[in-house]
């Protein structure tokens, strides 16, 4: 009897355990969008700029997001450098603490670079486009050129 308790009981656990698994796995469902590209044997090359600009050229509906998307960047490194300069200078001023002054640059460049992020958002439209999207695209025609030339 107390054989049949103790595999009820593992039943029990092993069917939690898979509810648990099911659970995380829809979680983390966006990733198998990137099983394509990521998780391979051999790595995709590294593209450089002349490359993405190629991308843009070439295509005529995630072309131009792409290049919203990347100046969105600069966005954030604009507001990141100005919030950490300004938080970092009134930490300085105030508490002269060499770690304070670390802590609030730090911070003030994370919310500096968030706050840049939204600008950027809402400044280029960018909340209208599958950004997912648009870089999935890039990555299947980075794959696509590359393995064609190791092909021919």
């Amino acid at each position: 009897m107390a054989e049949g308790s103790d595999s009820s009981a593992m039943g029990f656990l092993g069917r939690h355990y898979e509810e648990v698994k099911e659970h995380w796995k829809n979680n983390f469902a966006f990733l198998d969008y990137y099983k394509k590209t990521f998780g391979r044997r051999k790595p995709l090359p590294k593209w450089t700029d002349a490359d993405v600009e190629e991308f843009i050229a070439s295509d005529p509906v995630y072309g131009p997001q792409l290049k919203d998307i990347r100046e969105s960047r600069k966005y954030a490194i604009f507001g990141a450098l100005l919030s950490a300069a300004h938080l970092g200078g009134v930490s300085l001023r105030y508490s002269k603490s060499p770690h304070g002054f670390v802590l609030a640059t730090g911070f003030g460049a994370l919310c500096g670079g968030v706050l840049g992020l939204e600008v950027a958002e809402h400044w280029k439209q960018l909340y209208k486009i599958d950004k997912q999207a648009t870089n999935l695209r890039f990555l299947y025609w980075w794959e696509d050129k590359t393995l064609g030339n190791q092909r021919n």
